[in-house]
């Protein structure tokens, strides 16, 4: 990717939404500076800007063989809610790729682990594809997601592909269940015994909130997988995304600049609670 498209404001015009809860949607781009989700690694994020109000740090949700560029949003904000109610043809300014995606090369070979949490299923979203796309190239996949009620699972409709797919086991909970759920209730770790874990040969890409983070690597500490085998997404408040501003600093690192994607011995000193 040349260097001035981080910098480079393009246009990209609004070809669908899809409603995943009643506070997130899939926005689904087509830029027009030809460029499609192959730019684009899995992992990144882009800066979305809504003309006149301001822009967002919002992570690529798109494989490289789909038409279109996509993102999953929650609404909590000025800048999110306004991006809810485009309608198709409606235009936003698209502003990178920044930072550092998954490296699936170190996952070559060996059980790819992908363990979300709530909107950390998104930037998770390219690997799962990627490993679908190419059953050969890693020795399996775990996709491993929780949300906090049923109502809360994005990409629903994508399971029964998923699940069908080969090497593919697809495991889900939620931390409180309805009259009508069947599955899984509880954290994210009380699936890992259920998984089929293999820890001898296992490469794990988390992303969720920092406590799921914490406690999923405890567990996959105990169970036996080196930290150099763990990576993890970290989420700031970005801003800049090019590390000039410091509102993502964490530590000496810029999570714009340097992340967000980290192997974790590289951070494991910056989380701030005991015991990770």
């Amino acid at each position: 990717m040349p260097r001035h498209a981080l910098h480079t404001l393009a246009r990209g015009t609004v070809r669908g939404m899809r409603k995943e809860t009643p506070d997130t949607f899939t926005l689904l781009l087509e830029l027009g500076d030809g460029r499609t989700p192959a730019d684009f690694m899995p992992g990144q994020f882009n800066m979305l800007y809504v003309f006149g109000v301001g822009e967002v740090p919002i992570s690529v949700a798109s494989f490289g063989r789909e038409k279109h560029l996509t993102h999953t949003i929650r609404s909590v904000g000025r800048v999110t809610n306004l991006l809810a109610t485009l309608a198709p043809g409606s235009c936003v300014g698209v502003r990178g790729p920044f930072g550092k995606g998954w490296p699936l090369d170190e996952a070559e070979g060996k059980q790819l682990l992908v363990i979300a949490g709530g909107l950390g299923l998104p930037p998770l979203r390219p690997v799962i594809e990627e490993a679908i796309a190419e059953p050969g190239r890693f020795d399996g996949l775990k996709v491993i997601y929780g949300a906090r009620t049923p109502a809360d699972l994005i990409y629903t409709y994508e399971y029964p592909r998923w699940q069908a797919a080969d090497g593919c086991d697809l495991l889900l909970t939620v931390d409180r269940g309805t009259p009508d759920w069947r599955g899984n209730v509880g954290v994210v770790t009380t699936l890992f015994p259920k998984a089929g874990i293999d820890a001898a040969r296992a490469v794990a890409f988390i992303c969720g909130p920092e406590l799921m983070l914490k406690f999923s690597i405890l567990e996959l500490s105990r169970i036996g997988i080196p930290a150099e085998r763990i990576f993890v997404s970290l989420e700031r408040n970005m801003s800049c995304a090019t590390g000039t501003c410091g509102h993502c600093q964490l530590g000496p690192l810029f999570i714009c600049r340097d992340g967000p994607v980290f192997g974790y011995p590289r951070v494991r000193d910056l989380f701030p609670r005991e015991g990770v």
